[in-house]
């Protein structure tokens, strides 16, 4: 067995910080010291999820039944995460499995499309229809970061510190926008700083799948089936 992380141990670290983020926005304050260091954990999940998409790009056997699956399981997350996040049923935000989508189908646009003006122009579409979904662009930047830049650990960890800095740029300026001095909003926002952390965990991947013929599954599973146990505890408690 190589060292390193298989790509199943991977998922469960990002499901675990998810299931720990989500937890943390219900029951501990964002303004504390507590909150910061459960969200910076939360921040692994997404990027984590994104260099799989970029993995799962390079070595499936279909990729219309693997955009298929995604496909459905955004819709089925839909309502488990609105109500999740919102208390209600709604259209919007849609949720991560969504930007995920968008993601693959960039890397396929980067990938196929010879037409330098039509890829890009397309993409530029793909990142429009990202905008109202959880992750937004970053989400689906991501995607083609670690896909273009595969084992290019330097430009990844400066995409990824990028990503740290813009999200935590636009979580100060939601601060400042509700009444916080700069340095206050910059104080509560350092949690984003997780984004940038990722690079040590995807370091360690070792390239085989671990897990069994079911662990595949886990992530999609996980993540309606959570948040629909999460929104029945916040309508019921």
């Amino acid at each position: 067995m190589q060292k390193g992380l298989t790509a199943f141990q991977l998922k469960l670290i990002a499901i675990t910080a998810m299931l720990i983020d989500h937890l943390a926005w219900y029951y501990v304050d964002l303004d504390t010291g507590l909150g910061q260091l459960l969200h910076m954990v939360g921040r692994l999940t997404a990027p984590i999820m994104c260099f799989f998409i970029a993995e799962g790009y390079r070595h499936t056997r279909s990729l219309r039944r693997y955009a298929a699956r995604l496909a459905v399981f955004a819709l089925i997350s839909q309502l488990p995460f609105t109500y999740y996040s919102l208390g209600r049923a709604a259209l919007f935000p849609l949720n991560v499995i969504y930007t995920l989508l968008i993601g693959l189908l960039a890397i396929h646009c980067l990938e196929t499309i010879p037409n330098e003006s039509k890829r890009w122009g397309l993409i530029g579409l793909l990142l429009l229809l990202a905008v109202p979904a959880d992750w937004s662009v970053v989400g689906v930047v991501l995607c083609l970061g670690f896909y273009s830049m595969s084992g290019d650990w330097p430009r990844l960890t400066a995409l990824l510190a990028a990503a740290s800095l813009a999200m935590m740029a636009g979580q100060a300026a939601w601060r400042m926008l509700n009444g916080y001095s700069f340095a206050w909003a910059l104080h509560y926002s350092w949690f984003q700083g997780g984004v940038l952390l990722s690079v040590f965990l995807l370091r360690l991947y070792n390239g085989e799948k671990g897990g069994g013929p079911w662990s595949r599954w886990l992530f999609y599973l996980f993540y309606p089936l959570h948040q629909a146990v999460l929104a029945v505890l916040r309508w019921r408690f």
